[in-house]
């Protein structure tokens, strides 16, 4: 049973197949205990770093931590939809000057930012695991508990280590896979003539109930898909304006007498996350004369870019805000872009 506490909220953050599902449980429960108590809704995301840096200087560990946190600051912006002014959103990295080595160690300095921030619970990820592949949670809740701070483990099941091919599906998405699918041969038809509207729909059917739930990895959630679509409406004329200024920098440089050209290949780490962003925003760069994308994996992009000004552009991160707008909304696009995150991590 969760605790009747109020709704300032402290979740321990690593990386785990059920961390998404976790911050929607937090951002819900948060908002619930709001509407009970009256009391303004705060989420604290906080990563326990176990490496020490004495120095001050990065680790691979930081500069994972960091990207973590920023993905469920993410998460939770699209889970609070119309709410999102109304939570407050924190994150933290915590213990980086400390040796981190035993549930005691991890549960102390969580229990010490809980009481900093007068938080109520803890809303801890099922898959919660700071070491990696060592189990770690049950003997962590215990030491939490023995800290003083109240626990909850988010109510989610595990991800299979081997997930089904097929799933289950919603009425949702098989109706959003018919609609494409209908749409599709219609388009391919070039005619809405009766006889195509029949076997569109019937080819339709076929289609959606055979991939029904093979095709669709995550559940259609109408209102956001509207929102992202019309948001897309918006991105589109942006790219192609920005498509055509490259245009017009790429035949100054071609028509230029001395040719001012400088190559050279460039690595970035990208505040896009999934699929579908990360493939959008490849493809932006790429469409955009100037430069290239080479690879990609997960996140990080390796760029090859023709003149100065077309890596100006590029870390100056106008398109990956614009990316980010699409899929996750105003308030995400105000990350730090890919110049600005260097020099923060410069500073520090």
């Amino acid at each position: 049973m969760v605790p009747l506490t109020g709704a300032r909220l402290l979740v321990p953050v690593s990386k785990s197949s059920t961390l998404r599902n976790a911050v929607a449980y937090a951002v819900r429960y948060a908002l619930e205990r709001a509407d009970e108590t009256g009391q303004e809704p705060s989420v604290h995301f906080v990563y326990p770093v176990s490496q020490r840096s004495m120095s001050g200087a990065e680790t691979a560990e930081f500069e994972a931590a960091r990207t973590l946190l920023d993905r469920a600051v993410v998460w939770a912006t699209e889970d609070c939809g119309d709410d999102a002014d109304a939570v407050a959103i924190e994150t933290a990295l915590i213990g980086g000057r400390e040796y981190l080595f035993s549930p005691g160690d991890y549960a102390d300095v969580l229990a010490r930012y809980a009481r900093e921030n007068d938080l109520d619970l803890a809303v801890v990820d099922p898959g919660f695991s700071p070491l990696g592949t060592t189990p770690l949670l049950p003997p962590l809740e215990n030491e939490m508990r023995r800290a003083g701070l109240d626990i909850h483990e988010a109510p989610i099941q595990r991800e299979r280590r081997s997930p089904l091919l097929v799933r289950s599906g919603t009425i949702t998405q098989f109706l959003g896979l018919f609609a494409v699918s209908f749409l599709f041969y219609l388009l391919l038809a070039g005619s809405v003539a009766t006889f195509e509207l029949v076997t569109g729909a019937i080819s339709a059917a076929v289609v959606a109930v055979a991939l029904w739930g093979v095709s669709l990895t995550t559940p259609i959630q109408p209102l956001r898909t509207i929102r992202q679509l019309a948001r897309f409406g918006l991105y589109v004329p942006y790219l192609l304006w920005e498509i055509a200024k490259a245009n017009v920098d790429i035949a100054y440089v071609v028509l230029h007498p001395s040719l001012p050209i400088d190559p050279e290949m460039v690595e970035f780490d990208a505040a896009v996350w999934s699929a579908l962003p990360v493939t959008t925003l490849a493809n932006s760069i790429t469409l955009t004369p100037g430069t290239l994308t080479v690879d990609v994996s997960r996140s990080h992009f390796t760029v090859h870019t023709l003149t100065p000004s077309s890596r100006e552009d590029l870390f100056a991160g106008s398109l990956e805000r614009a990316v980010r707008f699409v899929f996750y909304g105003r308030e995400v696009a105000r990350i730090p872009s890919p110049l600005e995150r260097r020099e923060e991590q410069g500073e520090r």
